[in-house]
């Protein structure tokens, strides 16, 4: 680092803040402390630095990969998260590791990683209890069942929910169908997003004195175009199909056409938790409450690094909702099936 400071003719403090990222630096400084560090060849030591500060600047996005499919919204997250991250000093790493609390314990116990932000959480989630036994600084992107003392930033699902019920029935839907991930009953059972969703719809669509139906499928498009057989024949006279199943979207759209029922017709179907990109791969290019998966890749990171550098003076617990965005595929229900209003809303 002296030499890089006498090459670049600047302090060897000018030299860490440059290289660590720990202080502002004008960017005419920084392009000569770079080209001075590409002259001389040098790089930092991340090992040295680790062992003589006790702390690696590394944190760790875990992500149970082998449970649930990566999609473009979840991307989001991940590279949200990892932008943050290097903003502020550090790096981050992806760990796609099963939701298992021993995988977790591999993790913490190796001291490769000053903390974790956990996603994709369960309602009971063994993940969290060992990282609350391990004493592992951490973050959540999302909520297990009692979050009171915890760290979080989550969907608000509950009230995004709500929002999706009363757009369908302003238009005047009174038989609205859920179409969620069928990721909540199988391997993350009592998944947090799929559980307090369809605690939110059925709620809703009973204060306003309507009956809820819901059925779920694999996160695929090839589930989400059996799902619509499956809806035309058990739930006959739905009007209107929220579907919380980013991955069966579009498969969902393509049944129902393959099906001769016209989007937004026949059937109008709203698309929550997804983003305006995938909603536009669907023809109609779907109306969706997109996810604000950005937004909660940076506070997550946010989050942790505030404990890491002992700005937390309190817990965080923010909740952000999914966002109405544009499309073609929500209208008032045809008066007579089959004989649609040719409108959009």
């Amino acid at each position: 680092m002296q030499d890089v400071a006498q090459r670049a003719n600047v302090s060897i403090a000018t030299v860490s803040f440059t290289v660590n990222n720990t202080k502002p630096v004008s960017a005419a400084t920084r392009a000569k402390v770079e080209a001075a560090m590409r002259e001389l060849g040098y790089q930092r030591n991340v090992v040295g630095r680790a062992l003589a500060s006790k702390r690696t600047r590394i944190i760790a996005l875990l992500f149970p990969a082998l449970q649930h499919t990566f999609s473009g919204t979840v991307v989001q997250f991940f590279t949200s998260a990892a932008a943050t991250a290097r903003e502020l000093g550090y790096n981050l790493v992806l760990w796609p590791i099963s939701n298992e609390a021993g995988q977790t314990t591999e993790l913490t116990s190796s001291g490769l990683v000053d903390g974790v932000v956990l996603m994709e959480v369960e309602l009971d989630d063994p993940r969290v209890q060992e990282l609350l036994e391990s004493g592992t600084p951490f973050s959540l992107i999302g909520r297990t069942r009692d979050p009171a003392e915890m760290t979080y930033v989550d969907i608000n699902f509950e009230d995004t929910l709500v929002e999706a019920v009363r757009h369908l029935t302003s238009l005047g839907h009174r038989r609205i169908t859920l179409l969620d991930d069928a990721i909540g009953s199988r391997s993350l059972a009592a998944f947090g997003p799929v559980g307090r969703s369809r605690a939110s719809y059925e709620a809703e669509m009973a204060r306003q004195g309507l009956e809820p139906s819901s059925f779920t499928c694999d996160a695929t498009p090839a589930a989400g175009k059996a799902a619509a057989a499956e809806l035309l024949g058990d739930f006959p006279d739905t009007t209107a199909v929220i579907i919380q199943n980013e991955l069966a979207a579009t498969g969902f759209v393509s049944g129902l056409r393959s099906a001769g029922r016209r989007i937004p017709d026949d059937i109008s179907v709203l698309s929550v938790g997804s983003s305006v990109e995938m909603a536009a791969m669907a023809d109609p290019e779907l109306t969706v409450m997109s996810s604000p998966g950005t937004e909660l890749g940076r506070m997550g990171v946010e989050a942790l690094i505030d404990q890491l550098e002992g700005r937390a003076s309190k817990l965080r617990q923010e909740l952000v909702m999914c966002r109405m965005e544009g499309g073609k595929s929500t209208a008032p229900p045809s008066p007579v099936p089959g004989h649609g209003n040719h409108g959009d809303a």
